[in-house]
């Protein structure tokens, strides 16, 4: 019986990892990497915009939270754990790099900085909330979100 066990412990350790597994942080993040990540349910993040408050109020990824590089890391030190993955973006790749910078010194170590920034969310079709966002209208319907995640699938496979 042991010798059986065994047989049956080395074939799994010969056999390929198949289960799939959300992609590991990167402190450079694409849209596809969070979209992903949040997909899978992953609660242990936060999405946060660093733009002004009229720009956040106007469009933001869902459920991103408003700190203007002006006002970290004060506003982050008292409202964010440090353990915790944070992803940063900006109204441009500057503004963006300054306040993963900021939240570093702050002693935040899993800061991403989200190359693209809202843009490159809109362009893998993720969610987007705020006073100039309309919702498309096929957004609840089962059959347009298969077909929307099949061409999300084709445009993921064509960047990487």
């Amino acid at each position: 019986m042991e010798n059986l066990e065994d047989a049956i412990v080395a074939a799994k350790d010969q056999l390929p990892n198949v289960t799939p597994m959300p992609p590991a942080f990167q402190t450079e993040a694409s849209a596809f990497e969070l979209k992903s990540r949040l997909q899978w349910g992953e609660p242990g993040l936060t999405i946060l915009d660093v733009r002004s408050h009229d720009l956040f109020n106007e469009s933001r990824i869902q459920g991103a939270m408003n700190m203007p590089v002006d006002q970290l890391p004060g506003m982050a030190e008292s409202s964010l754990q440090p353990q915790r993955d944070i992803y940063v973006y900006g109204g441009s790749e500057a503004e963006t790099t300054q306040a993963v910078n900021l939240l570093r010194e702050a002693g935040f170590r899993r800061v991403a900085h989200l190359r693209g920034g809202i843009q490159a969310w809109q362009e893998v079709e993720g969610q987007v909330e705020g006073v100039i966002e309309v919702p498309e209208p096929g957004e609840y319907n089962v059959m347009a979100r298969m077909a929307a995640f099949g061409r999300e699938k084709s445009k993921e496979k064509s960047v990487n």
